[in-house]
């Protein structure tokens, strides 16, 4: 039975007075939503107010590439820089593709995996309400993009439903132009094994004429279903399919494309193999690989005739590469478009600190040369780079029509369903650690005014959590459907062990923390839990959010549109091989801080946060870490057993559902409904 938006609010206005977590929150149709009517991108989404540094560089052969969107795609609702959605994507694609044309060149769209888990669009398809799986209704708008080169990642293997799928379907929609080198299924009418797309595609630019031999690499993962099965790179590089299609006499460049980390610095790297067998039977023929996985912007030299590029997550990042030099007989275009700025960075590493390992050199000399450019995700990026101004129209026919499918695909799964307003914006990283800006000061608070039952509700508890249960920031404005899949989308129970001594109890946070405990899932289809269909997301697979010598993220200015703004706004910072000049707008960098594995929250404890050390108290945990809490009180000086622990709430009252159940009970959250007001975005106004 859900409790009432009242009576949570009431319940809440006096701390000492319990709050009983509803047993379910998974009834977003029951709530407000919001709807507000706009010409283009999504009805509640912002644009940018900074304009790109300059336009891009044109080459022989330019290419646009996406990864790692995990059903974004209908952009970053509330963060300005990622305003756009994946119609204005389709649109922006057409127009530059036409640019190619006009400038006698080549464009190639490629895309390198893991095309849902992380957004409502793609994940509210898998609840157990609407039984079926991630990326039901996504991955058709998602197609909706003429792509020349895609791949696949490891999302798309977890779950034999979603690899069946994808096999079935979105596979079949790409045709020869969906690359697994290295993945195949298992045919369930003959028990075959079979690749899911191609294994290579040899072809010949539309424009140009360039011929191209392109492979799809996954990196070794090892977290699939039974249904498929994935070669490691290897192996496949010997075998004789791969060394067949090497060795094609007319190949002008080879395109290595991989849900795989381009940085040679990566252990998952296995780019750098398939790199090391194509050189070494063709020394001289440029090698271009774009990758993905690791959620970064990154760029690196393998060799003077070859490059990788990355491009970020969650449609916060466009990659636009271009290259010119390529030698080939069958040329019939530009080596150096007019009218445009042209490549001009040979492959040679700039001195950074982040720079890969030493690169080799191809046998001969090398007159090519290359340009990198990380673009944000919004209309304003895409408008000029599109056109060079705002003045022409940039929307095309395709493009609104993909706007308004996902208006209405979000509204079918009620995504803008509002459960209350953040009155600020909390982020992973930005703030120190407990801070009145971190999001775990906002979820020890959460934590505390919901994880409680009736019948235990006098008792002091402990609230143990894995911090890796939270995934994104969320930022200032409403909390809907949506945002509990973006924030918080896996779905642990809390477990207990009533009247544990307050001596132990008071340990055990330190005693995980400094032990050899996993805080992070293994790969496994249970851990995120709306159905069994529904594969883990944690930062195992999907790594987590860093701002170190690679990026800061995050770019979310306010106010009007300008063309040109004197001051940064805070958002990516970016260096990699080329240096620190690929990030498309110039931002100001994001404070990072690191965060401990586990956090605690208390409940019900005296003003001072003690008890007596003869005290007792219901110790929680999230039921994924249960072992570890047994191991640990025991390493305490304690005598407990797994099968002493059980559920402290209904087993679907998780980590998913406390923040929707706070969002709705708090009064600060509730007094804006359904108005909620927008903030500036990750990085502004940074309380410590």
């Amino acid at each position: 039975m859900r409790v009432t938006n009242s009576a949570w609010a009431s319940a809440l206005l006096a701390l000492a007075t319990p709050v009983f977590a509803c047993e379910s929150c998974e009834h977003p149709e029951q709530d407000v939503v919001m709807t507000r009517h706009v010409r283009r991108m999504q009805p509640d989404a912002q644009n940018a107010t900074v304009a790109p540094r300059g336009p891009l560089a044109w080459g022989q052969l330019n290419v646009l590439h996406t990864t790692d969107t995990h059903g974004w795609l209908e952009g970053h609702i509330r963060e300005q820089n990622y305003g756009a959605d994946w119609g204005d994507y389709v649109s922006f694609v057409k127009q530059m593709r036409q640019k190619a044309r006009d400038l006698d060149v080549d464009l190639l769209v490629v895309d390198t995996g893991d095309l849902h888990d992380g957004a409502g669009l793609s994940d509210a398809t898998g609840v157990a309400s609407y039984d079926g799986v991630n990326g039901e209704l996504s991955n058709p708008i998602f197609e909706q993009l003429d792509y020349d080169l895609l791949t696949i990642g490891n999302h798309e293997l977890y779950v034999s439903e979603i690899a069946y799928e994808t096999f079935n379907q979105f596979a079949k929609s790409y045709g020869e132009r969906y690359l697994t080198s290295n993945v195949q299924i298992r045919n369930p009418s003959t028990g075959e094994l079979e690749y899911i797309g191609k294994k290579y595609r040899y072809f010949t630019t539309k424009k140009v004429g360039l011929r191209i031999m392109a492979f799809g690499v996954l990196f070794d993962f090892t977290g699939n279903s039974n249904a498929s099965v994935i070669t490691k790179a290897a192996d496949m590089v010997k075998e004789s399919w791969f060394l067949n299609a090497v060795n094609h006499k007319n190949v002008d460049a080879f395109l290595v494309i991989g849900h795989n980390p381009v940085s040679r610095k990566s252990s998952s790297n296995t780019l750098q193999t398939v790199y090391e067998a194509i050189r070494a039977i063709k020394p001289e023929t440029p090698i271009q690989m774009f990758g993905g996985h690791t959620h970064i912007r990154d760029f690196a030299i393998y060799d003077d005739r070859s490059v990788g590029m990355e491009s970020g997550r969650y449609c916060e990042t466009l990659g636009f590469l271009s290259m010119s030099g390529i030698e080939s007989s069958h040329y019939r275009g530009k080596v150096n478009p007019k009218g445009v700025p042209n490549p001009t960075m040979k492959a040679k590493k700039v001195s950074t600190a982040s720079a890969s390992a030493s690169i080799a050199s191809s046998t001969g000399s090398s007159n090519m040369t290359f340009f990198r450019r990380y673009l944000d995700w919004n209309r304003m990026t895409f408008e000029y780079h599109a056109e060079g101004s705002q003045t022409k129209a940039f929307d095309t026919t395709k493009g609104l029509a993909v706007t308004e499918n996902i208006t209405a695909t979000r509204k079918e799964l009620n995504l803008t369903s509002i459960y209350g307003c953040a009155p600020q914006t909390w982020c992973l990283s930005c703030a120190p650690f407990m801070s009145e800006g971190s999001i775990y000061s906002l979820l020890a608070t959460a934590l505390s005014a919901t994880i409680i039952t009736e019948e235990r509700a006098s008792k002091p508890r402990l609230i143990i959590t894995n911090s890796g249960h939270i995934r994104f920031d969320l930022a200032e404005g409403a909390f809907d459907y949506d945002s509990s899949f973006i924030v918080s989308p896996f779905t642990d129970a809390f477990n207990y062990l009533p009247d544990v001594p307050y001596h132990l109890a008071s340990q055990v946070l330190a005693a995980l923390e400094s032990g050899d405990y996993p805080s992070k899932r293994d790969l496994s289809t249970e851990s995120f839990g709306f159905t069994q269909m529904n594969p883990s997301l944690d930062s195992c697979i999907d790594p987590p959010v860093t701002r170190d010598n690679l990026i800061t993220k995050r770019s979310y200015p306010g106010g009007r549109i300008i063309r040109r703004q004197t001051t940064t706004t805070p958002g990516y910072v970016t260096t990699d091989d080329f240096g620190s000049d690929g990030d498309d707008t110039v931002h100001s960098k994001i404070p990072y801080y690191s965060v401990p594995n586990f956090f605690q929250a208390n409940g019900s404890l005296p003003a001072n946060g003690t008890l007596a050390a003869d005290a007792t108290v219901d110790l929680i945990f999230l039921d994924y870490v249960a072992g570890s809490v047994v191991k640990a009180l025991n390493g305490l000086g304690g005598d407990y057993t797994d099968e002493e622990v059980t559920y402290y709430l209904p087993k679907n009252f998780t980590t998913n559902s406390y923040l929707p159940a706070y969002a709705k009970m708090a009064p600060e959250w509730q007094a804006n409904v359904p108005n909620c007001p927008v903030g500036l975005g990750i990085g502004y106004n940074i309380t410590s």
